[in-house]
């Protein structure tokens, strides 16, 4: 099947078999190697990526899905403020080791600030908890998103 859809800004048209998921057109259709994959059941988060801006776990969308939609990745939020600055609080804050999870953490991160600037530690660690890190824990990436809130808060 044909799927053209938009990646990082740029218009794709991809041929893909017709049970293939996002993760998979992706990863071995597109070379989105930042999409990782984890668990094949939307439990790590590790895939996610922003679907029209929402955040979704791409191992459980069916490639069909995109067809004239927008896909963002990690690789395509380097020159937004807001991803810039949520990529830059994972660094400051010592939010990642082997790295593996932290694309599916920064895009779920960035699409929730972006609905919820002014977010507390709380309601962060909730919209998170579709993400998991077995290396670092929790709290350095809480803390990470926590700084970006406060920031974005002062700032209005």
């Amino acid at each position: 099947m044909r799927v053209t859809f938009e990646l990082d800004g740029e218009a794709r048209t991809v041929e893909t078999p017709p049970d293939r998921s996002l993760r998979g057109l992706l990863r071995e259709d597109c070379d989105a190697r930042s999409v990782k994959s984890g668990c094949d059941g939307g439990r790590c988060g590790a895939c996610t990526v922003l679907l029209d801006g929402d955040a979704v776990k791409a191992c459980l969308v069916m490639a069909a899905k995109v067809d004239g939609r927008s896909v963002t990745t990690v690789r395509g939020i380097a020159d937004g403020s807001l991803g810039r600055e949520v990529q830059d609080a994972f660094e400051e804050h010592a939010a990642l080791q082997c790295g593996y999870c932290t694309p599916g953490f920064v895009l779920s991160a960035l699409a929730y600030l972006e609905d919820h600037p002014d977010a507390d530690r709380e309601a962060i660690r909730s919209a998170l908890s579709g993400n998991v890190c077995r290396c670092t824990g929790h709290e350095a990436i809480v803390d990470a998103v926590e700084a970006v809130a406060e920031r974005r808060g002062e700032a209005d």
